[in-house]
């Protein structure tokens, strides 16, 4: 493994095939948990390969007891009861915790939108090289996955839903489908917009891009002066405009805008399945 020292260590949970791995970080020089959820019918006895979904803020993912609001995604209900999803593997990636901002912000984040005098952001431009050079690779070494771009998957909320937009434009050819959940790329949008601009998507590239009408947020608010909540739906249009102006066919594209929804686990646990029902259709 690229940057690693040894074979990553690995856990398995015969209940729920949840399989644990740690893979060096380059750019940290320190190990990175990420976890594997298996279909329920993997085993090392055929040959089926499977698609792939690669998610941001992994500690958000599976289990509300270790995610940051109190409540996951809900992914294995959603892949356990929801019978229209096809059997995928998921994989988790975690933050780095307090490095966060920084890891899930491409570029330093524009003074004139956040109200921080300190520099804030840069490394994700890093962070997504080494999902692309060191996480898929092994995924795809060491697992019966479809590795092509039609069948790998990307997504995210809030950063995460801007790092899944940064990561799918620059490497058009390897992620197909794209998760955008309540894009906060309010951070830095002239950047941002501009490197959207000059990087468009393979045409075939699938979007589902979701914001709330009520993000904003006491955390959000302490970077900001301005209305949080337009913030974030001033992100999301101007994005989905701009890929409209590279070409990217607007049947590609579900775009929606929710009432009232907030900036939360919850709301994103309960679209996370239509996410994935409408990108096997």
């Amino acid at each position: 493994v690229r940057g690693g020292r040894n074979l990553p260590k690995r856990y398995q949970d015969p209940y729920l095939q949840l399989n644990t791995h740690y893979l060096m970080v380059l750019y940290t020089k320190r190990e990175r948990r990420i976890r594997v959820l298996l279909p329920k019918n993997y085993t090392e006895n055929t040959q089926t390969t499977y698609p792939v979904l690669y998610m941001y803020d992994g500690q958000n993912v599976f289990h509300s007891r270790e995610a940051y609001s109190g409540h996951s995604w809900k992914v294995i209900p959603h892949l356990k009861w929801n019978s229209q999803i096809p059997d995928m593997m998921i994989v988790a990636i975690d933050h780095d915790g307090e490095q966060r901002l920084n890891e899930y912000t491409p570029w330093e984040m524009n003074p004139a939108e956040i109200e921080k005098t300190q520099q804030v952001g840069g490394l994700g431009k890093a962070h997504a090289s080494w999902i692309v050079e060191c996480v898929k690779p092994f995924i795809d070494q060491h697992y019966r996955t479809s590795p092509q771009k039609e069948t790998s998957f990307l997504a995210g909320s809030s950063l995460g839903g801007l790092m899944t937009a940064y990561t799918g434009a620059t490497y058009p050819d390897v992620f197909g489908v794209l998760g955008i959940f309540s894009l906060a790329s309010w951070v830095n949008d002239e950047a941002f917009l501009h490197y959207i601009a000059q990087h468009p998507l393979a045409t075939q590239t699938k979007v589902y891009l979701q914001v709330g009408t009520m993000e904003g947020n006491e955390t959000d608010q302490g970077f900001t002066s301005k209305n949080v909540n337009q913030m974030y739906l001033d992100s999301s249009l101007w994005y989905y405009q701009t890929l409209l102006r590279t070409g990217q066919p607007i049947d590609t594209i579900w775009f929606r805008i929710l009432a009232d929804e907030i900036h939360h686990e919850k709301c994103w646990a309960d679209h996370f399945g239509e996410f994935l029902v409408s990108n096997f259709q």
